[in-house]
């Protein structure tokens, strides 16, 4: 009797640690299941909203933000007529009069038009530069249309008095490897899409560009800072910003470089 007594004691016990371990396996295994699903769901892939402001460039192919830059992708091909598109092209206009900018007899350059891969990087909130680094040959900017802004000057520091002789009839021209771009007032985003006092774009340093005109008046140099701008309110930016302005008058858009830190641009 005795013995039959510790033999169904000692089953019970087996059976006690079964149902125990059967009980404590599916709980672990639960454990792990939640461990993974909350590393997946805290990882984020989205980037930052982009500003409206900037969706006004709507030449760009593409745009993002991660917050701190806001970075611009174009194709840098006007969408306007232009002397400087092949003959093939639906938008080639042959030039139409005989004088262009500043009253000088145009003369083709013959660069055509080419398709670019401009990829801009601009701060969101741009600030003043403590040091005011000159802007480079090349792109300085972009339009709304996603044309390039380019600085005051032709090859090698020259004035841009003798090139401005080939600026079409929007007042943009292409350079060697068919870069349309803009050192002045680009007339078809002034005068066709857009006014005189309208933003027109941003500089690399993420501070707008508009049209030389302001509260009903044209601006000449003289009433800008060195760096062809200046801080006041604007349609865009009730608050007050820092602003550039182009001008007929050089250095047209940008005089002594940039008045922010600079983001890049690579094409």
């Amino acid at each position: 009797m005795k013995k039959i007594k510790t033999a169904a004691i000692t089953l019970l016990t087996i059976q006690l640690g079964v149902l125990i371990m059967v009980v404590i396996l599916p709980l672990q295994g639960c454990k792990k299941e939640a461990s993974s699903t909350s590393s997946s769901t805290s990882v984020s892939t989205s980037s930052a909203a982009v500003r409206t402001i900037y969706k006004r460039i709507y030449g760009a192919t593409s745009m993002t933000s991660d917050g701190t830059y806001i970075t611009i992708k174009t194709n840098g091909l006007p969408d306007h007529k232009s002397c400087y598109w092949p003959t093939s092209d639906s938008l080639y206009q042959a030039f139409p009069g005989t004088t262009t900018f500043d009253g000088l007899t145009w003369q083709s350059n013959n660069n055509p038009i080419a398709t670019q891969s401009l990829t801009f990087k601009i701060p969101i909130n741009p600030a003043v530069a403590s040091t005011h680094a000159a802007t480079p040959f090349g792109p300085i900017g972009v339009a709304l249309n996603g044309v390039p802004f380019y600085n005051q000057y032709a090859a090698m520091y020259a004035a841009l008095t003798t090139e401005a002789q080939t600026l079409d009839q929007y007042w943009g021209h292409a350079q060697f490897s068919g870069q349309y771009h803009y050192h002045v007032e680009p007339l078809y985003l002034t005068q066709t899409k857009l006014t005189r006092s309208s933003l027109l774009g941003f500089l690399l340093d993420g501070f707008p560009v508009y049209g030389p005109e302001e509260n009903g008046k044209i601006l000449t140099s003289s009433d800008l800072d060195a760096y062809h701008g200046h801080t006041t309110a604007t349609a865009d930016y009730p608050n007050g910003i820092y602003h550039y302005h182009f001008t007929q008058d050089a250095p047209y858009l940008n005089g002594s470089g940039f008045y922010g830190t600079e983001g890049t641009v690579t094409q």
